[in-house]
């Protein structure tokens, strides 16, 4: 199913309908190839969850959704990368400053009363040079990822909504030709 992506997330905010239990996602990284990061997302999760989970579960990146500072990131000692929404890319550079330490920064769209997954863009123009690797997400899909990638130069992609069947469920298609995009558009890249 993974189809050649790079990563894997494993959605620990319990009430997104892509939520995994700790034994599901067990099962998952049992059976996920080498070389392939595996993605622990929380949201404002409380940090004996979070312990307890690195325990059982053995990942290789946190993702924070939610109104962790950066103090909380750091505190488990595994690799974090902080998740930005935004309507536009002009507050971003002030925001990210807090987070020197995380390994790369995610931009999702900012939808209201939301965390993620909401299948919105928003307004790719604009986004600020970082120091960190940006990672573009929200709303993203096979028609849109090509200019996305054109329009941002991204470090990665991630896609949730743009390769369901309905909420949670992946589509093995969708999932397919969103990544053969992906990997078209990487082979044509300019890399400095």
């Amino acid at each position: 199913m993974l189809a050649g992506a790079d990563a894997i997330g494993l959605n620990r905010y319990p009430r997104s309908a892509r939520y995994v239990s700790v034994q599901q996602a067990v099962d998952i990284v049992a059976v996920v190839p080498a070389f392939v990061t595996k993605v622990g997302l929380f949201v404002n999760a409380n940090v004996v969850e979070v312990r307890s989970f690195l325990d059982k579960v053995q990942i290789d990146l946190l993702q924070f959704h939610g109104d962790e500072d950066e103090a909380y990131c750091k505190q488990f000692d595994v690799p974090y990368m902080k998740v930005f929404k935004v309507s536009s890319g002009a507050e971003l550079a002030s925001r990210v400053r807090h987070f020197p330490s995380s390994q790369a920064i995610l931009v999702d769209s900012m939808v209201q009363g939301q965390q993620g997954g909401t299948g919105m863009t928003f307004d790719w123009r604009g986004l600020p040079n970082l120091d960190q690797p940006l990672v573009l997400a929200g709303g993203l899909n096979k028609d849109n990822v090509s200019q996305a990638i054109t329009t941002v130069q991204p470090y990665a992609v991630d896609v949730c909504s743009g390769v369901e069947s309905e909420p949670g469920i992946k589509d093995s298609t969708k999932v397919k030709e969103f990544l053969a995009v992906v990997a078209t558009v990487d082979r044509g890249r300019d890399y400095e």
